[in-house]
Formats: structure tokens, sequence, C-alpha cells
């Protein structure tokens, strides 16, 4: 099978098309023929060397498509999305069972590529590390990215909580009040601390899901309430913290939580996708919810796949189309 593997650890010009053989599915897992997959930012830390969690030679985590053979009562045929152990950059893909989400009959294989690993990490981070409640203040930043784009429509459809995010472009900001945020801020024109401040009558938001990490730190304690929660799901902005203020922290009782989904072990993937079909998977079939998509990119341009995200250019999902 064609499957795309990094030559040597480096720049997206280290991804090629290579023969590789086709996976053989252990006991509990699932033979998907590929149609789609997704690029993530784990795949570039991946293809850079600088993580080294996924034992598969083939980037990518996430895929649709068609399962190949029958098991724990899923018929061969049957249109699945969900996450794997690497190997999603190819035209076959193993995934366990446990994982495997039946695509909604009015999603194409490219839309269903785009809510694995986004929706999920989403729900993850809003309700079971974040406890989002009822009519709570959420401050989603990177409100045009692909884990923002799926937050701020869950956090509205399930919670009709008031969104706050933040965004680089007019055209980020737009869209995403298109999908239900309340209040948009560009962080390059505007304070978001002193933004949130208002939006909030000086309390702060109920919780922080934070892409950014350093770069943030001071403006995202300003903007917290007191027993507010912050999950951090990402150091676009660093991971170092000069004058790090313990106290800052206590006073205001915040509960800081640190997360990666990928690392997660099987039993949890399986649980989460488990949670998110029963909660969440029926409202794309009257779109409450939707997948959203930036650009499709045929399988053999992986590269500039690659690229566009790594050019912080997309709203929503880069796709790879394997035909």
């Amino acid at each position: 099978m064609k499957a795309i593997i990094v030559k040597q650890p480096g720049g997206a010009e280290q991804l090629e098309v290579a023969e590789q053989p086709v996976p053989v599915p252990n006991p509990g897992e699932l033979l998907i023929k590929v149609k789609a997959a997704a690029i993530n930012r784990t795949d570039i830390l991946n293809r850079e060397g600088r993580v080294g969690y996924l034992e598969n030679p083939i980037l990518g985590v996430e895929v649709s498509g068609i399962l190949e053979t029958s098991i724990a009562g899923i018929e061969a045929g049957t249109r699945v999305m969900g996450l794997v152990n690497g190997g999603a950059y190819a035209e076959y893909a193993v995934m366990p069972a446990d994982r495997a989400m039946i695509i909604p009959d009015n999603l194409t294989f490219e839309e269903a590529a785009a809510i694995p690993e986004v929706f999920l990490t989403a729900y993850q981070t809003l309700f079971w590390l974040g406890k989002l409640q009822e009519n709570e203040t959420v401050l989603i930043h990177a409100g045009g990215s692909g884990v923002g784009t799926a937050a701020i429509q869950l956090a509205k459809q399930l919670k009709n909580a008031k969104v706050i995010t933040t965004a680089g472009s007019k055209e980020k900001l737009d869209f995403a009040r298109s999908l239900g945020a309340d209040v948009c801020i560009n962080y390059k024109e505007q304070n978001f601390d002193e933004e949130v401040k208002k939006a909030t009558e000086g309390q702060g938001v109920d919780l922080i899901l934070d892409f950014i990490g350093a770069s943030y730190w001071e403006k995202n304690l300003n903007s917290i309430k007191v027993d507010g929660r912050w999950v951090l799901i990402g150091l676009l902005g660093g991971a170092e913290i000069e004058k790090f203020n313990l106290m800052d922290v206590m006073k205001k009782r915040i509960q800081l939580t640190g997360t990666l989904l990928t690392p997660r072990s099987d039993q949890y993937k399986a649980e989460l996708s488990t949670d998110f079909a029963s909660n969440a998977l029926e409202l794309f079939k009257n779109d409450q919810l939707k997948p959203i998509i930036d650009t499709v990119f045929p399988f053999d341009q992986v590269q500039n796949a690659h690229e566009h995200m790594e050019g912080n250019r997309n709203i929503g999902k880069i796709i790879l189309k394997t035909k």
C-alpha cells in the first residue's frame, strides 16, 4: 500500500510517499480502508523528531474510511472514523474496535476525518477536565484552530456557555462568531485580558482553554475568576515562564490542569470516544455541530499540507484525501 513516512527528522521536505505493508490487525482491532486523514500538530512534532510517542513509522492519528472486515457487531463496509495509534497517512490503517465511531450518513469522509482528534480533545478539555457547567463563561484561545472551532460549538450546544475567544485576524474572528462565539478578541490589536474583564463585569471567566502557554501566562491570570479552572493543551507561545509566582495561582484558588490526548492510554481514548459518541454525535446529524474543513489536499501533496498548518493559515482542519 502507499503510505507517508518521514525520511529523517526535519522539515516538510522529509515527507515522502512510500510502499509499506498493509497492517495486520491484532485481536480487537479493525482494518480500515482509509478514505481521508487529518493533519495535526502532533504529526509535525513527530516529523521533526521532537516527540516520539508514536511507534508507527507512518504518521497520522485520525482517519475516516470503510471497515474491511466485520468485528464486534460492526459489519464490513460500515463507514467509520476515529483515533489510531499512528498510521493514518496510508491506504489502510488499524484502529482499536472500541474507538470506532460510525459516521453519520450526512457527512462525507473528509468531514468525518475532521472530527476525531479535535472534537475529542475539545470534549475532554471542556467537560472531563474543565468541568464546564450550564451557562458558565469560557475563554477559548485559538478560536480559528481545529480544536478551537470544535470547542466553541460544543460549549454552546451542550452547555449554553458564554464563549469568549481570541484569534489573530478578522476572518478567523468572524468565523468564530458564526459558530456561536459571543465575544471575539483580536489579540494582535487588543489586550485580551482587558476585554475579558469588560465582558465579565470584572469577574473573569470560569474556564480557560489555553493553547498558548508561556506568552499568555500573565493575561490568563488576569482573565480567570477566583476558583476558575485552567486547562493547558498547547504551547504555541512557549513552555518556560520567567518569575513564575505560585502565590498568583493560590490567591485565586486556580485549578491548573495540563493534558495531551495522543499519549493517553488505549482505554482512556476508548472511554472518551464512547462518551463523546453518546452525547454529541447525534448533533452532527442535524447540523448543530459541524466539522470545519479549511483545505483538502491530495495524498501526494502532504508536504504542502504540513506547510499550510505551520503557516497558521488555516481555519479548521486540514485534510488528506487518499483518492
